[in-house]
């Protein structure tokens, strides 16, 4: 399989289900009703697509009666009606016919509002039907539905993992899992689901960007199942998504995305209205492809490249066919929350490799992955970056690093921009290594930027896959003087683009390396270029 459209959604073809627990499953969703449905009663309505998917998750069994499928991640753009189905599924896990003694259900979210939301809507369907309500107790305040007679439960629970540790679900819902600022409660919920036999985990999440958020993690996995890289007959991969190259316009690509919009939701005028907006404002464009298409974007809204071409420099580097050529260094020196980077950099042809080398306070680090939201902890145990000892870089780990690379390779110069590194470069100097201020104006590296951006495109940056260094380039925002010099920018406070800085300046080291003058040979302003 080459696409990860889920093609048996609407092909008709056979759903194994043996011991018929997947029509006892569609037959409970059936027997609800709900506040908002229009049909007979307030009928639960249950789609054909969304049958299709109930019939998948709990039909097919192992040869011993036990469900195949363990882990659902769906992925459906705004408006699919996911919080109806998700309610659905909790209360077949609480007073349905998938109930077991003492479970629990979970309604998982990023927050105490958005819990609210899932655990609002099972409340309605209940309530809605007074043979139900009369059985269960409805605990508003705590979020919570009981089930006297079994003991079952249906909670709904926000990011707060310390309050977490101890449940034992049989059944989770994962909603919105691109919106959850850490991977906390995730891993709670999941170390959770396997104390018990026959658990079950939905993660039910709109597209979102960038890729160091667990979100990615969980959804990428499902891809590589859904194109049969990994074989994982336990996850269900159900994703309604649209490639990023698709024709945004094109209203065959809504429909395909958004399989509940030939029964009208979402609103197709309103779509229709929205894309007329987005022609023109692309802020708003970006914003649909992402939320009605569910198109996963790169992470800055305005990139630097795109990083579909960054990513095909990423083939590992040969280290010993560049030892004995000419080598420059770019060092981005940081204050107490950036990073520190050291970037070694090659001419290769008419292109660049580079070799990245990070440091990060190693106080607190995981505190620091929650601020930022990216794995350091998993970066620092595979090498990716160095943690210092203390709440600041030592930058005696850097000028060691320096030296080293110094040492292995044949290194021409050492750009370091003298505003946090005057000790460092006064020592460097000392000690005999080539060490040169670079100063981070405008008129240094605007041309910097043009010659690494001219690389990238060109398919002529080769950087090894370095997942930091990505991280960084994907952060890049741009902004244009008048004059029409792009500017390097963070998105946010928490995002670090101190790689790509790094890059740049050894970049334009080594492009005039060989020309026997530099730009930073210039009297140029010691204006701020990096905002």
């Amino acid at each position: 399989m080459t696409t990860t459209f889920p093609e048996w959604i609407y092909d008709g073809s056979e759903i194994p289900d043996p011991l018929g627990f997947g029509q006892r499953a569609v037959d409970f969703l059936r027997v609800l009703r709900h506040p908002k449905s229009t049909l007979p009663k307030r009928a639960f309505q249950l789609h054909d697509f969304q049958e299709r998917l109930v019939r998948r998750i709990y039909g097919p069994r192992h040869p011993d009666g036990r469900r195949i499928v363990r882990n659902v991640v769906m992925l459906l753009p705004r408006g699919g009606r996911k919080t109806s189905l998700g309610a659905g599924l909790g209360l077949l896990h609480t007073i349905g016919p998938e109930r077991v003694p003492g479970g629990l259900a979970l309604f998982a979210a990023s927050d105490r509002e958005q819990a609210r939301i899932g655990f609002e809507e099972a409340a309605g369907i209940c309530r809605e039907d007074s043979r139900i309500e009369k059985v269960l107790r409805f605990i508003d305040y705590r979020h919570r539905i009981e089930h006297p007679k079994s003991g079952c439960q249906l909670r709904a629970i926000s990011c707060d993992a310390a309050r977490s540790h101890g449940t034992t679900p049989t059944f989770a819902l994962v909603d919105e899992l691109h919106a959850w600022p850490k991977r906390d409660l995730w891993d709670v919920i999941r170390t959770g689901l396997v104390k018990v036999p026959g658990s079950l985990s939905v993660v039910i999440s709109t597209a979102w960007r960038g890729q160091q958020n667990v979100a990615h993690d969980i959804v990428d996995y499902a891809r590589r199942v859904a194109r049969g890289e990994i074989d994982d007959p336990g996850t269900l991969p159900v994703l309604f998504e649209t490639p990023a190259d698709a024709d945004w316009r094109d209203e065959r690509v809504w429909f395909r995305a958004n399989p509940g919009l030939v029964h009208g939701f979402p609103d197709l005028d309103g779509l229709r209205q929205l894309a007329r907006e987005a022609e023109n404002r692309p802020a708003d464009r970006e914003a649909f492809k992402q939320l009605h298409l569910n198109v996963w974007l790169d992470h800055s809204t305005d990139p630097f490249v795109e990083m579909p071409v960054y990513d095909q420099g990423a083939a590992p580097l040969d280290l010993n066919a560049l030892a004995d050529a000419p080598c420059w260094l770019g060092v981005d020196l940081s204050s107490n929350s950036d990073l520190t980077v050291v970037v070694a950099c090659w001419r290769v042809g008419t292109g660049y490799a580079v070799l990245p080398h990070f440091f990060c306070p190693g106080d607190n680090l995981r505190g620091r992955q929650d601020r930022d939201g990216v794995p350091y902890v998993r970066w620092a145990d595979e090498g990716l970056i160095e943690p210092t000892p203390g709440n600041v870089v030592d930058f005696r780990a850097v000028e060691d690093c320096i030296r080293d690379l110094c040492d292995r390779f044949n290194v021409v110069s050492v750009g370091i921009d003298p505003h946090l590194a005057r000790s460092t470069l006064n020592t460097l100097t000392e000690d005999g290594y080539p060490a040169v201020e670079v100063r981070q104006g405008w008129i240094t590296m605007a041309p910097a930027i043009k010659e690494l951006e001219r690389a990238i495109v060109g398919r002529q940056f080769q950087h090894g896959g370095h997942e930091v260094l990505r991280w960084c380039f994907d952060n890049i925002q741009v902004e244009t003087d008048r004059a029409g010099n792009r500017l390097f920018s963070k998105g946010k406070a928490r995002e670090r683009i101190d790689g790509a800085v790094a890059c740049a300046i050894a970049v334009s080291l080594a492009q005039h390396g060989d020309s026997g003058s530099s730009i930073y040979d210039l009297d140029v302003p010691d204006e701020e270029f990096f905002v």
